[in-house]
């Protein structure tokens, strides 16, 4: 699913990150671009990005997958 539709970030491209160690929001804008432009991806990435590294987002804010 996409994240970040102004730089086509997909929730893979968060986990793949993860995995090659981003650890915030930070590290994601630096490799991926995500947050660069609109913003609108924050809270998103952010989310996948701590479920990634298994730890739990926000409580009722689950990401949610593409059917």
């Amino acid at each position: 699913m996409y994240i970040c539709v102004c730089h086509a970030v997909t929730d893979r491209q968060i986990r793949e990150a993860a995995q090659s160690g981003a650890r915030n929001l930070k590290d994601l804008r630096r490799d991926l671009g995500v947050t660069r432009d609109c913003g609108r991806c924050a809270s998103c990435a952010h989310d996948c990005l701590k479920e990634a590294h298994g730890t739990s987002a926000k409580p009722g804010n689950a990401v949610r997958r593409a059917a």
